[in-house]
Order: C-alpha cells, then sequence, then structure tokens
C-alpha cells in the first residue's frame, strides 16, 4: 500500500499531527540554546528567563509530540521496520530527559542557571534536537515508511 501525502484535509486518509507538534520542541529547544548564549554574553537576566520559558514550552509540546509519536511507532509495522526509527525515539526521547534536566538546572538563581551547566545542556539538546528531526523526516520522506498503515 503506497503512502499518502494529502494536499488536502477532506478525504486525507493521514495527517501528519506528529511532524506539527514536532516542530514546537525544535524551535524551543534551539531558541533556548540562542537565548543561553545571549545570556553569557550580556548578563541580562531576562535572557536566561527566556530559557527556562523556552525550555518548558519545548518540554510540554515535546511530550505531546512523543504520545502521537508512540501510537504511529506502535500502530505502524513500516515505521518501526526500519532501524532509523529507533533512533529516532531513543534520541527524542534523550533529549526529553536531557530537557527535563535542563529545566531543573535553569531553575538555579542568576549565573549559575546558564553557566556552565545550562549553556552546555542546551547546546547538547539542540544538536540532538536537530539530529532526531533529521532521521524522522528521513524515514517519513525518503524511506515513505510513514502514513498509511
Amino acid at each position: 500500500m503506497a503512502t499518502v501525502y494529502p494536499t488536502s484535509a477532506p478525504g486525507a486518509r493521514w495527517h501528519p499531527i506528529h511532524g506539527l507538534l514536532a516542530a514546537y520542541p525544535i524551535a524551543c529547544f534551539t531558541g533556548a540554546f540562542l537565548t543561553d548564549i545571549a545570556y553569557a554574553e550580556t548578563y541580562n537576566m531576562q535572557w536566561a528567563n527566556f530559557s527556562i520559558w523556552l525550555i518548558t514550552a519545548g518540554l510540554v509540546m515535546g511530550v505531546l509530540a512523543a504520545v502521537v509519536g508512540i501510537v504511529d511507532f506502535v500502530a505502524s509495522r513500516r515505521v518501526r521496520a526500519h532501524r532509523p526509527g529507533w533512533f529516532h525515539s531513543v534520541g527524542n526521547a534523550l533529549v526529553l530527559l536531557l530537557s527535563l534536566w535542563n529545566a531543573f538546572v535553569h531553575s538555579r538563581d542568576a549565573y549559575t542557571s546558564v553557566v556552565p551547566t545550562g549553556i552546555i545542556l542546551s547546546g547538547i539538546v539542540a544538536v540532538l534536537v536537530l539530529i532526531t528531526a533529521w532521521i524522522g523526516n528521513m524515514i517519513v520522506y525518503r524511506q515513505q515508511a510513514g502514513g498509511a498503515r
């Protein structure tokens, strides 16, 4: 059965809910890394505040994306059959765990909330989330594993 990529909502057999939800943690976690860099350069506490809000929003949306992704992963034999699907799943679980740790680090006061541990964790999470997003897109678009069940 061929994968269906709908161009319109009516009549669509597959809807990219996981991909839509996954865009938010990607933006939030990379944004948190950028605001950590801004804080390290300016020492303006508002940048550290932005970071914790971005990390928190990324965690909330990441959990929602994970729930939908797990449903897709369990429901689709084609997705489970590809080794990159496992890397994508484990990588995103690692992203969420590191981000939770990062949220606790960013809950400290002032300078210690970002430098050095917070900015290092934010950088690692940003790189990991971009890699897992790349793998996820590769699974759907190159191997055409997503979509039809």
